[in-house]
C-alpha cells in the first residue's frame, strides 16, 4: 500500500490516478474508471469526480493507494 499525501480536500479521483502516474493522462483516467477499473474503499466506482478524502482507499493496475491529507505548511 502506498501513502499519498494531498495537499488539501476534497481531490477528484481521475486526479489522484493522473497525479500517481498510473494513467498517462486525466483522459486515460476517466476512461478506466467509467469502464469500472477502480475500486474506491473496495467497491467499483465509476464516477470519474468522485470526490476523495483522507482515509479514502484506491486500487487500479494492481496498486492500492491510501489517501492522506498532507500538513499545512
Amino acid at each position: 500500500m502506498i501513502d499519498v499525501e494531498i495537499p488539501k480536500e476534497p481531490v477528484e479521483l481521475y486526479k489522484v490516478l493522473k497525479f500517481e502516474n498510473l494513467v498517462a493522462s486525466g483522459g486515460e483516467a476517466k476512461l478506466v474508471i467509467s469502464e469500472g477499473l477502480v475500486l474506491l474503499n473496495g467497491e467499483i466506482e465509476t464516477r470519474k469526480r468522485k470526490k476523495i478524502v483522507s482515509g479514502d482507499v484506491v486500487e487500479f493496475a494492481g496498486e492500492t493507494l491510501r489517501i492522506k491529507l498532507g500538513s499545512a505548511t
